[in-house]
């Protein structure tokens, strides 16, 4: 009888150890990203992101403990990647644009003004690119970083000022607000390019710093950029690559596999809810805009291919400044926009020719 009871008390006490609820820990997780969750590529971190990852663990005996660091709490605008570096975050939103002298080939759409302005159209090529192309992945795992797919991007730049513009004239002597290499897309055209970002261009504009603002509707909505400049032209710069949702590189390899897959599935999770989410956003900000009293026009299409024209070939010089770099810039862009042409759009510029 003893040694029975032994025995099942041993069974008992080995099915325990092996059940997934006696390895079950607790994993402390913190998402970073230095703009505020208003904007879409914030938002969708607690609303997709996170709800998908804790449904994919459920059953595995993994819980995450969340700790959601937005809107430059723990690290600004363009230093979310220093913050995963240095191991304060283990995921988080890493905005390529601002960071192109580390992440220079994810930039390729900023030095290609007046590409697609079909967002689905860059995403697709930007992310086909990163399994097609070793050099693009490699640049965020030089970083310590896991591109786990979760690119996201931005719809069609437009211009919005204090005053009309109907052609590139208009411009002249105008100093206007642009994202890092965005500022490239005013050369020759008399506009002084002045480097910002969204938690800027509102007191930017408001106090003269800049006359005008190369934005994309959903962020001039919330930032509420129409109070302070009202003329918004739509010049059709292009969709554009942003940067992407990504986890810590060495972290991530020492997770279990289930955790592993279940950041994957959040990921993905999150970038399709972000291309579902973003048609919807880009329609309510036009409204919303209208509703603050801007007024929206539409630059001639003659007018547009006159200021691609305008422009040296930012994209080439760009390109070989990558190759001399040890880079696969001229492969990057050439790629870029054949992916484009054979999505079916007619570009004004092939910034591939020389």
């Amino acid at each position: 009888m003893l040694r029975r009871t032994f025995m099942a008390a041993s069974l008992l006490a080995a099915s325990f150890l092996s059940s997934p609820a006696a390895h079950a820990d607790e994993i402390d997780i913190t998402t970073v990203a230095g703009h505020p969750p208003v904007f879409l590529w914030v938002k969708l971190i607690p609303e997709a992101f996170i709800p998908a990852v804790e449904k994919a663990l459920e059953g595995t005996g993994h819980t995450v403990n969340w700790t959601e660091a937005y809107g430059g709490t723990l690290a600004k605008v363009g230093g979310e990647l220093e913050a995963m570096e240095e191991g304060l975050a283990q995921i988080g939103v890493v905005s390529s644009l601002f960071e192109a002298s580390l992440l220079p080939l994810q930039n390729v759409s900023y030095v290609t003004p007046f590409h697609s302005p079909d967002a689905a159209v860059v995403f697709d090529a930007i992310e086909q690119m990163h399994e097609e192309i070793p050099d693009m992945r490699k640049l965020w795992e030089d970083k310590d970083l896991e591109y786990l797919s979760g690119g996201f991007g931005l719809e069609d730049y437009f211009l919005i000022t204090k005053f009309p513009v109907s052609s590139i004239d208009d411009l002249k002597g105008k100093k206007i607000g642009a994202p890092g290499p965005a500022v490239n897309w005013l050369k020759e055209t008399g506009a002084v390019g002045v480097s910002g970002n969204l938690t800027t261009y509102y007191n930017d504009l408001q106090t003269g710093v800049i006359d005008g603002v190369v934005v994309f509707p959903t962020a001039a909505a919330p930032a509420k950029l129409a109070e302070q400049a009202k003329y918004i032209t739509k010049v059709h710069f292009g969709a554009q690559y942003a940067g992407a949702l990504v986890a810590k590189k060495s972290w991530f390899e020492e997770q279990p596999e289930a955790v592993q897959e279940a950041i994957r599935a959040g990921v993905a999770a999150y970038a399709k809810a972000y291309r579902s989410g973003l048609e919807a956003r880009v329609a309510g900000a036009y409204k919303a805009l209208e509703a603050a009293g801007a007024e929206i026009s539409e630059m001639e299409a003659g007018e547009r291919k006159r200021w691609a024209d305008a422009l040296p070939n930012i994209a080439m010089d760009w390109a070989k400044a990558q190759d001399a770099a040890g880079l696969a810039g001229t492969e990057v862009l050439k790629a870029f926009m054949a992916k484009q042409q054979a999505a079916g759009e007619d570009l004004i510029r092939d910034w591939s020719k020389e």
